[in-house]
């Protein structure tokens, strides 16, 4: 009478020829994981920028409304009173898009640097990672056909 093979000990003794390593997928975490870190610096720093500048100037515009708002002794002072916060306030809006602008400008470097940093980081530990792959797979090859 035929029996059925056992596929289970095969399957462990080629899994078992074969070894897996995991620490390279674990460093692929890490490093993914730091880079989002480094990511989020950026993006955080720049928000909280963006809201200080956003706070101040609207400040500062509360500030020149109060002024204007206040009563006048002739009509032409209240047209002088417009013209001169339509004139300061175009001012400091051209200011603080210019600061802005900045902000984006900083954002846009560091995120370059920084992903050309990481881009050489993960060259080097792919290059690493795949010699040490044919390397073990090569001795694992070598062991399987001696047996």
């Amino acid at each position: 009478m035929a029996s059925t093979q056992d596929f289970t000990a095969m399957m462990k003794d080629m899994m078992g020829a074969f070894p897996v390593d995991t620490s390279s997928m674990e460093e692929a975490f890490k490093t993914t994981a730091d880079l989002n870190e480094k990511l989020s610096v950026i993006a955080l720093d720049a928000a909280e920028k963006s809201a200080d500048l956003t706070s101040k100037w609207a400040k500062d515009t509360i500030t020149k409304l109060t002024e204007m708002a206040k009563a006048k002794d002739e009509p032409a002072d209240y047209a002088k009173a417009v013209t001169d916060f339509a004139s300061a306030t175009a001012e400091v809006a051209a200011e603080n898009m210019a600061a802005f602008a900045e902000i984006a400008k900083k954002v846009q470097m560091d995120t370059v640097e920084l992903m050309m940093s990481a881009g050489k980081d993960v060259a080097e530990e792919a290059t690493s990672a795949m010699k040490k792959a044919t390397a073990d797979m090569t001795e694992a090859a070598k062991k399987a056909t001696a047996q």
